[in-house]
């Protein structure tokens, strides 16, 4: 797992856009752990409310959802 410095920002995650409710410099990848700079945030999911680090990772966690019945 990868440590970011600073405050994890907390997101509001919508259909191709999200919202800051709270300033930080990173979010937490769901699936890896892992700290995305809040400039590199491409992949997240609105159902869910995670943030991935990459499309590999979000396809697992879909994946996942969808055979749990979240999705």
């Amino acid at each position: 797992m990868l440590k970011t410095p600073g405050r994890p920002a907390r997101l509001r995650y919508m259909s191709g856009t999200y919202q800051i409710l709270s300033d930080g410099d990173h979010v937490v990848c769901a699936v890896t752990g892992a700290g995305i700079p809040i400039g590199a945030l491409r992949y997240w999911s609105h159902e869910l409310q995670e943030a991935y680090a990459s499309a590999e990772a979000a396809a697992k966690r879909y994946a996942e959802a969808k055979a749990q019945g979240l999705m």
